[in-house]
């Protein structure tokens, strides 16, 4: 009886989501992932042979973006939400053209998307 339990609430428990907040570069979503799959299929050193800070300049987020990521400091990323991909693209018209937008990211993680609370320049 208390091993269906223990299963569900470790179902669940992987489940829950986790507020804080966290910073990197702002980055479009669907050309950082394109990048990120730009690989070399036969390339055992993808990770070696990366220049991130490259990525990240070439994907910076233009006034047509509309689905962002951030990109952290140990180039993991995360996506934002839906209501957070409209404040990043309000953010992004009001700064303008940069090489790099550095954000803080507020809110709730749940696997790798951030229901975002704010997003403000650092």
């Amino acid at each position: 009886m208390q091993l269906p339990r223990l299963a569900v609430l470790f179902c669940c428990g992987s489940a829950i989501a986790l507020a804080g907040s966290w910073s990197g570069a702002l980055v479009d979503s669907k050309c950082y992932a394109a990048e990120q799959r730009n690989v070399n299929p036969n390339d055992t050193l993808i990770y070696v042979d990366r220049d991130t800070n490259s990525e990240i300049r070439y994907c910076t987020p233009n006034a047509k973006t509309t689905v962002f990521a951030v990109v952290q400091s140990d180039n993991s990323t995360f996506q934002l939400d839906a209501g957070g991909n409209a404040r990043a693209a309000n953010l992004v018209r009001a700064t303008g053209k940069k090489t790099r937008l550095a954000v803080v990211v507020t809110g709730e993680k749940s696997g790798d998307i951030v229901k975002v609370d704010s997003i403000v320049l650092p």
